[in-house]
């Protein structure tokens, strides 16, 4: 069925001329009148009966009226649930306790309202999440391309925010007392990130952290989640893990967790916004001047090579209202 015959059936029954549904449809009246007649042949009924004043509803198009506007109406939504800027900003997240999702959080609890949608694709190839940015799947991803030259001309990479990394230990650990600390003083202790993937951004950065500062990260064994690492964490003398400084973890009290900032240098893990080059969602230029409003890195922090090498288009959003 033609929706847009259906339409004009609609407003012509609305409005009680086709002339008149004409000028609101914006074609002419020729041409409201050949959908109606094209209708009417297909559903083999009339429609509607022509007066000396306009038009009038048969009993048939009394009857299919209530049903012609449900028709119109869920086509409007049809279009509306997938034309950027009416629909909701769909970004994916590493996790929903990771850093990008709690500055997500700030930004939609500062804006009541905001049509915001966070998933997790749970992909760790970022080529992956490059697919899903350029299929539309989701508008933005927060994931980096650690050789950016190998991004498609159709997406972008630009800088979104750092975030500050932490050494997260129990109680027990030879470090728990220290109030900072140095990435000199975590040489020779075992640095436990477990499931490290192959392919991953975080795999990169890992093995340039242990490179430039001689540090023993130890990928070993099976990745059973966040709250088993804390509980082996919370028991043991040696066993410590890297967190960012905004990521959201609970814990029972009686674990007696430690976050201990680093500095001297700061140890960042560079976070970046894959989006499509042409036609961004219009709601991704006041997130990325949120990014703008957070806490810059001091100027002794340490970032991967990839970090600091220029971005395909970096430098804003381009193509979306302000």
């Amino acid at each position: 069925m033609d929706t847009e015959a259906v339409r004009s059936f609609v407003r012509a029954a609305e409005l009680g001329r086709l002339r008149h549904a004409a000028d609101e449809l914006g074609v002419t009246q020729q041409a409201v009148s050949k959908r109606i007649a094209a209708l009417e042949r297909a559903l083999d009924v009339r429609l509607f009966t022509r007066t000396a004043r306009g038009v009038e509803l048969t009993l048939d198009g009394q009857a299919f009226l209530p049903h012609a506007r449900n028709v119109v109406a869920g086509a409007d939504r049809a279009v509306t649930a997938i034309r950027r800027g009416s629909r909701a900003l769909r970004i994916d997240v590493l996790g929903l306790r990771s850093a990008q999702a709690v500055v997500l959080h700030d930004y939609w609890r500062s804006r009541p309202g905001t049509e915001l949608d966070v998933v997790t694709l749970r992909v760790n190839d970022p080529r992956l999440a490059v697919a899903a940015v350029r299929a539309g799947d989701v508008d933005a991803s927060f994931r980096s391309v650690t050789d950016p030259a190998a991004l498609p001309r159709d997406v972008r990479m630009i800088h979104a925010f750092h975030s500050p990394l932490e050494l997260l230990v129990g109680p027990r650990h030879p470090l728990a007392s220290a109030r900072t600390l140095t990435p000199d003083r975590l040489r020779g202790h075992r640095i436990w990130v477990p499931g490290i993937a192959p392919h991953s951004e975080w795999a990169d950065f890992y093995d340039q952290l242990a490179t430039a500062f001689g540090l023993r990260v130890d990928a070993a064994g099976p990745n059973f989640g966040n709250e088993v690492l804390l509980d082996i964490l919370a028991d043991s003398d040696d066993a410590a893990t890297l967190v960012g400084s905004r990521d959201r973890y609970i814990w029972p009290a009686n674990h007696d967790l430690r976050r201990i900032p680093i500095a001297g240098p700061t140890l960042a893990y560079p976070l970046s916004l894959i989006l499509p080059r042409a036609d961004p969602h219009p709601g991704l230029r006041a997130i990325v001047d949120h990014f703008a409003s957070l806490a810059p890195l001091p100027e002794d922090a340490w970032l991967p090579s990839w970090a600091t090498a220029p971005h395909r288009g970096d430098g804003g959003i381009e193509g979306t209202p302000r």
